[in-house]
């Protein structure tokens, strides 16, 4: 399995800010990395909202893993403070 040497938080606002700005989702620049590399930061927060929605898995994700796996992991992945 591969571990990623970014965090959960910074991959999902990466995600996010490339979504927002590369003509391959709904932005309009053909080459949206130097935009995405200089603007992820500003995502944070909602990667951080996306992590604390998936705190609880669905009944699918449920059946074939262990939840209280699942439950820690996701925790470990957001920030101290935001546990809530």
């Amino acid at each position: 399995m591969n571990i990623s040497n970014r965090s959960a938080v910074e991959r999902i606002a990466r995600v996010l800010a490339g979504q927002r700005y590369s003509a391959n989702a709904d932005g309009d620049q053909v080459s949206a990395s130097a935009e995405v590399e200089a603007e992820w930061s500003h995502f944070v927060d909602d990667a951080v909202a996306v992590l604390k929605t998936m705190r609880e898995p669905d009944g699918q994700m449920a059946e074939v893993g262990d939840v209280a796996v699942w439950e820690r992991m996701i925790r470990a992945a957001l920030p101290e403070g935001e546990l809530v």
